[in-house]
């Protein structure tokens, strides 16, 4: 006796995606389902890069199914495909990008780029394809955090195109890829604007499912021509607990919703300090901060770091926390980041797609 098909889906729908907030044949994830004879087979395709998560989910799943009256075996195959989002206005999609996300803030300080270079390595630990420009004109840092050597420079294509240079499986661009390290960049806005989208767009991104923007601090020029000209999928605020940092990543928020670029979520970064030799743990920086802020705009707090010494000393040594200690708990906390602002962009790309479903019984 075959299986009932609908108790095959009821099977399919017991298990609920942590980061999309829906059951996977209800949300179209579901390619194919193929029920011949006693045996079932699932093809399931994820919208962002979640391969950590796949082999657990194949294997709840042929468990559920293989519980269905009639059911004697069951082939479960996960993988996952980011697709593009849309984007602001009318702007066309940038060469060999899918999604660009803006990591920004209102303030210095805060640990963006920190969060930056994390979210980029936690996406390609994922399986994604995965660059990081460095949009901070001034300060540039990118380059010593992902621990390219002094000198680096990027190779030139056609006498036209930067071939940007790879670190830990990531691609790079960074202005202090091109200057000296101890040369400022006394350059007047239009000069700035002008070199951030030479480096975005003479830039050979080699097929990238996320282009990760570290942005500078503020709501300047950087943030307007990102704004009017560069198509961006989604920004990802970050901001310390305290009123002050607070004040300032409200006015990054309100600056993206102008701008209609969606904010995908808010990163609470120093929430609180855990001594290192009694335990005891202490809000330095205030309370929940995050949490309100992401409440008052309808966003997810998609995570709250702890104020560590760790995170520092492995990004200034040029091998952030998601490589240094990719099994620690901190690691964690950025790889659970990585999947939700990834789900956020998918959600987006969603509604310019609709899925397709494959659905025999034999």
């Amino acid at each position: 006796m075959s299986p009932d098909r609908s108790a095959v889906e009821a099977a399919l729908r017991g298990y609920q995606d942590p980061y999309l907030k829906a059951d996977l044949l209800s949300a179209g994830f579901v390619r194919q389902l193929d029920i011949q004879g006693a045996r079932v087979q699932v093809a399931i395709r994820l919208p962002y890069a979640a391969t950590s998560l796949t082999a657990g989910i194949a294997q709840m799943l042929q468990f559920a199914i293989e519980a269905v009256p009639g059911v004697d075996s069951a082939q479960v195959v996960v993988d996952c495909d980011v697709q593009a989002a849309p984007v602001q206005g009318n702007l066309e999609g940038l060469a060999g990008v899918r999604n660009i996300i803006a990591v920004a803030s209102g303030k210095g300080g805060v640990g963006k780029s920190t969060t930056a270079a994390n979210l980029a390595l936690a996406l390609a630990r994922e399986g994604a394809r995965v660059g990081v420009l460095d949009a901070d004109i001034y300060g540039p840092s990118m380059g010593l955090m992902l621990g390219l050597p002094e000198g680096t420079r990027p190779q030139v294509r056609d006498g036209k195109w930067f071939v940007p240079p790879r670190a830990h499986g990531i691609q790079v661009m960074s202005m202090a890829l091109l200057a000296d390290d101890n040369t400022p960049m006394v350059w007047r806005g239009p000069m700035v604007s002008g070199a951030l989208l030479q480096l975005l767009t003479q830039t050979d991104w080699d097929q990238l499912d996320y282009l990760v923007v570290d942005m500078p601090p503020g709501t300047g020029d950087i943030q307007l021509t990102l704004a009017q000209k560069v198509p961006v999928s989604g920004a990802l605020i970050v901001t310390t607990p305290q009123d002050i940092a607070l004040l300032d990543a409200r006015k990054a928020i309100e600056m993206f919703r102008k701008v209609s670029i969606p904010v995908v979520g808010v990163v609470e970064n120093m929430a609180v300090h855990v001594c290192s030799n009694c335990g005891h743990a202490e809000h330095l920086f205030g309370e929940g901060g995050g949490e309100r802020l992401a409440g008052q705009y309808g966003v997810d707090l998609i995570a709250s770091m702890p104020l560590s010494m760790m995170i520092r000393q492995q990004a200034d040594g040029g091998k952030p926390t998601v490589i240094a200690e990719p099994e620690c708990q901190i690691s964690m906390i950025y790889q659970d980041m990585a999947r939700h602002v990834g789900a956020r962009i998918a959600e987006r790309a969603a509604q310019a797609a609709a899925p397709q479903i494959s659905i025999s019984d034999d």
